[in-house]
């Protein structure tokens, strides 16, 4: 089985790269090998520009049997704790569109710029169709942003309008890519913080990481 693990940084995947280095064989760079188990990682950097040219690089020439899109994330919904990992099932560009003179923003889908359902969207949603096979993980709505969200009055109208429970900055590019290719996916995100007014005294990196982390560990493990 080949697998490849994407990241935006290479922090968000450290832990994951050790045990690597310590269990696997590493016959080049990046590329990890045990009995029939192949893993790659790709460190794209930071945004959905990055990680789409990244994965378009890397798709075009190479194949895989499953990608996995791994990193920390914010959280509109309540209900998660910092520390929690998801299972990101569905994803929505947040940020793709104009701001109207009111200050209201209309996305692309609403100005008649993409048809909300030209394949691979649903409704303007990415949706994971090979969700259901990692039930392992509490399943969330994601929402990819250019620029995270850090004041009460833009997080409530963005809230209120795409009811997403996590926000990143690549996730819907990692969908659209690996929906394009017909790609086996998973995007697996661990809870850093609250998509609240800015306050970088209360996100978690470390347990956020390490969460993510174990739980990357053993499901290489399970392959």
């Amino acid at each position: 089985m080949k697998v490849l693990i994407v990241s935006a940084t290479p922090f968000e995947i450290a832990p994951l790269k050790d045990h690597l280095v310590a269990h696997f064989e590493n016959p080049s760079a990046f590329h990890y090998q045990k009995n029939n188990l192949e893993v790659k990682l790709l460190v794209t950097g930071v945004g959905m520009a990055h990680a789409a040219f990244a994965l378009g690089a890397v798709f075009a020439s190479q194949k895989f049997d499953l990608a996995i899109n791994a990193g920390v994330a914010g959280a509109f919904n309540r209900s998660l704790k910092i520390g929690d990992v998801v299972n990101v099932v569905a994803e929505q560009f947040g940020d793709l569109g104009v701001e109207e003179a009111d200050g209201r923003f209309t996305d692309a889908f609403e100005l008649g710029l993409i048809d909300p359902p030209q394949p691979p969207f649903i409704n303007g949603k990415l949706y994971n169709p090979s969700a259901g096979e990692f039930d392992f993980l509490p399943k969330q709505n994601g929402l990819t942003v250019n620029k995270v969200h850090g004041t009460q009055q833009s997080i409530d109208a963005i809230a209120q309008k795409y009811k997403a429970d996590v926000e990143s900055m690549e996730g819907a590019a990692f969908f659209l890519a690996c929906l394009l290719t017909g790609m086996n996916f998973l995007e697996i995100r661990a809870i850093s913080n609250f998509v609240e007014p800015r306050n970088r005294e209360a996100w978690d990196l470390p347990l956020a990481i390490g969460n993510l982390n174990q739980v990357l560990i053993e499901l290489i493990g399970a392959f």
